[in-house]
């Protein structure tokens, strides 16, 4: 009883706390925010070369879309350069880069199948521009995407930019409850973008100096997490990464539960275990904020997240003896009467713990507001809000537990 309610107070301090800082923070950079998306990308004088690299395995409903969609792009054509790997596909992927073989701008391999890493490091070592990026091959940038991601890049301090990321036409409910995650997603970003806390550089338009992989090596397998090493290997050597919150790209969600789950699991895996191998990074002062702050707390949040599942259905499933008890006693008590609700206000719980509990809630809504606002521009309360404040905090734990029990037993995942 105790290490319970000692659990809930720690969770929802930490809660409250983080909550606390990330509208603090919002309000503090929205002056910021306003003059980014007024000016960024829109006074450029110089272009700097710029290569995408396409990394693709079994791709050929999306690869052709995302290729088009970075010709696209609004950026002089002389400066553009693709660089499109077939990662050993099985499947018609081939067939589809066709069109593209004597693109004046494109250059196509087909290398053995060996993961995303081999082929992001087959084709940095033939990238000889400026700056380096990778689209993954079922994701689509907005045309000025790349020119407000550049627009970073004169700050010489800046090493690393990440776009914001959306999901693309969402169909299904499992997609527009991703929706909406995503949408948070880009509010978060953009917040920890502000005290240099972004431990991801994510695979679909992060772009880069290109010279920090001749400093720091390529990328690595990284428990199907490359990106996510890569981000933390950059704020290892003190690099710079910032967040363009309005360079939008596209991706296609899994739309089955079980295509999601694979995924999740295979994020939270590598979270996990490459929390492990940057262990020295946490609470340790020479790495700012990312080591003080954002690393413990995103850690902390897995196994909250995971004891309150685990306490909530300890709670269901004790009382199932006693019920089966009454049952056996006096059957099932039929009542067709209409439910009545009613508020006593004289009893209403006001008590320290209740009220931190409802100050929690209160501000997750309200940064769930702020963050559809930054994403969507407009906030309509439509079916993806609701699909997302009733399903996400239902499976979200699946993936956790997995991820969690795969760690701790070091049993490695797949990923298709």
């Amino acid at each position: 009883m105790l290490f319970s309610s000692l659990m809930l107070y720690i969770s929802l301090f930490v809660a409250l706390f983080f909550e606390v800082f990330l509208l603090i923070t919002y309000f503090e950079i929205r002056e910021e925010i306003k003059f980014e998306e007024k000016h960024n990308g829109k006074d450029l004088t110089n272009y700097p070369s710029v290569t995408i690299i396409v990394p693709c395995y079994n791709e050929e409903s999306t690869v052709a879309s995302t290729i088009r969609s970075l010709l696209s792009l609004q950026y002089p054509k002389d400066k553009l350069k693709l660089i499109v790997v077939d990662d050993g596909s099985t499947d018609n992927t081939q067939k589809s880069l066709e069109e593209f073989t004597h693109h004046p701008q494109i250059q196509t391999f087909k290398k053995e199948n060996g993961g995303k890493h081999t082929a992001l490091n087959f084709a940095l070592e033939r990238v000889d521009t400026e700056l380096v990026g990778c689209l993954d091959a079922d994701s689509f940038v907005e045309p000025e995407a790349l020119k407000r991601i550049v627009g970073f890049f004169t700050d010489e301090a800046t090493m690393a930019v990440t776009p914001s990321i959306k999901i693309h036409e969402p169909i299904s409910v499992l997609q527009h409850v991703q929706k909406v995650e995503y949408n948070w997603g880009i509010f978060l970003r953009r917040v920890l973008s502000s005290i240099n806390g972004l431990y991801v550089t994510p695979g679909p338009f992060s772009i880069f100096r290109t010279r920090i992989f001749k400093e720091i090596g390529g990328y690595r397998e990284a428990y199907l997490t490359e990106d996510m090493e890569m981000a933390l290997r950059m704020h290892r050597n003190h690099y710079k990464i910032v967040n363009s919150h309005n360079a939008y790209v596209y991706t296609v969600a899994p739309s089955k539960l079980s295509d999601l789950y694979k995924q999740r699991v295979r994020w939270a895996y590598g979270f996990l275990n490459n929390a492990v191998d940057y262990r020295d990074m946490y609470f340790n002062k020479k790495y700012g904020n990312i080591g003080i702050f954002v690393l413990p707390i995103a850690t902390f949040s897995v196994f909250s997240t995971l004891y309150a599942a685990g306490n909530a259905l300890w709670s269901i499933f004790s009382k199932i003896p006693d019920a089966l008890t009454r049952y056996q006693a006096v059957g099932f008590a039929w009542n067709f009467n209409a439910p009545h609700f009613s508020v006593d206000w004289f009893t209403f719980n006001t008590g320290i713990t209740a009220m931190i509990t409802y100050t929690t809630i209160i501000l997750s809504l309200t940064l769930l507001y702020l963050a559809l606002a930054l994403a969507e521009g407009k906030v309509r309360l439509k079916k993806d809000v609701l699909y997302y404040l009733t399903i996400y905090i239902l499976i979200v734990p699946l993936w956790l537990a997995k991820a969690t029990y795969s760690t701790l037993a070091r049993k490695p995942i797949t990923w298709r």
